[in-house]
């Protein structure tokens, strides 16, 4: 049963090591959606927190229509935590919003306050 077990996952890794980042990225962002987030965005303006989103399950890198190259912005859906406690309250929504890869300094976490 261990020699099973040690075959299979050496199979495994090699299968892995084969793929490209990318693939592996979405491999992995495959699992992390199997097992749920709680992320949080951080947008900042130079030392300035400027806008929060939570509830954040995944950023996503945008592909080209056409070809094979990734597109300069990320996406995602969470919601817009107006007043920045780490919470929905009343009257924040879900929404769906695009951030640069280059122009848009950000920070993306699990959310602290909901371990």
């Amino acid at each position: 049963m261990k020699k099973m077990i040690l075959i299979g996952s050496i199979t495994l890794a090699i299968m892995f090591s084969g793929c490209t980042q990318e693939t592996q990225n979405k491999i992995g962002r495959s699992i992390q959606n199997w097992t749920g987030t709680d992320g949080v965005l951080d947008i900042y303006m130079g030392d300035k927190l400027v806008k929060r989103f939570i509830k954040i399950d995944k950023l996503s890198t945008a592909e080209a229509t056409q070809g094979r190259v990734s597109r300069t912005y990320r996406y995602g859906y969470g919601v817009l935590d107006e007043n920045e406690n780490f919470k929905v309250d009343d009257g924040e929504k879900k929404i769906y919003f695009e951030i640069s890869d280059y122009a848009t300094p950000y920070i993306f976490y699990d959310n602290p306050h909901t371990r």
